[in-house]
């Protein structure tokens, strides 16, 4: 099980994005995270990740300290190098894990490998940031927007391929701005909000969590609103 206990963000100034949050999420099983805009959602994975530091807090992964040996995480904009090419991409994740064969986990989405990534559309990228967060083969994978950019038929494969991750015992967490998406495929969706995450909710209670969504929502641009047009 991967543990996150009492963990702290807190930007440079010292103001706190995310505060005294804790969250527990269970092997082979699919998680989700939602949020308004600015909730602080990227800003926790990140920190989670450690790609940018933590203020405070703890994770652990079987009851030892997490480490990115045992963490992959896919980042909504991702960073590729100027001049590479897809394949020379997958390379430098292959080379850490071998078994990986490139060509035949491309078959998923056909992409021109022999080619510039910077000629690729946002979906390509996206596709190919996803099959190198595979090659890694991690033990819990950290998804942010998986699905930005990628047509129907990508989305329904990368819900397929999670969906078998699972049946691996990996553990996925994942956001995304379509609620749909991860009311199809998750097992637990936990709303943050008030830097905490301030319920989890079963599949069988999806729909409560859809309310309360759309309240703030409603909430937070009825005040804007408001503040407009007095």
């Amino acid at each position: 099980m991967l543990v996150i206990q009492d963990f702290v963000v807190a930007y440079q100034k010292g103001a706190k994005v995310i505060e005294n949050l804790s969250l527990s999420l269970t092997p082979g099983k699919i998680h989700g995270i939602v949020g308004l805009n600015g909730s602080g959602k990227t800003t926790f994975l990140k920190a989670m990740y450690g790609a940018i530091p933590r203020t405070a807090g703890t994770i652990l992964w079987k009851n030892e300290p997490a480490t990115q040996n045992h963490l992959a995480f896919l980042e909504t904009h991702n960073f590729f190098y100027h001049k590479i090419t897809g394949y020379e991409y997958l390379r430098l994740f292959q080379m850490k894990n071998p078994a990986f064969d490139i060509e035949q986990w491309n078959r998923l989405f056909d992409l021109p490998l022999k080619k510039l990534v910077d000629t690729y559309s946002t979906g390509m990228k996206k596709k190919l940031a996803f099959l190198g967060i595979l090659a890694l083969d991690r033990p819990v994978l950290i998804l942010d927007e998986p699905y930005n950019g990628v047509d129907v038929e990508s989305y329904s494969k990368i819900q397929i391929i999670l969906r078998k991750l699972t049946e691996q015992g990996k553990t996925i967490l994942v956001t995304s701005h379509i609620f749909e998406s991860l009311v199809a495929i998750c097992d637990h969706i936990s709303l943050l909000k008030q830097k905490q995450i301030i319920q989890t909710f079963e599949k069988a209670n999806f729909s409560q969590l859809e309310k309360e969504m759309f309240e703030l929502l409603n909430e937070q641009t009825t005040e804007v609103i408001d503040e407009l047009l007095g």
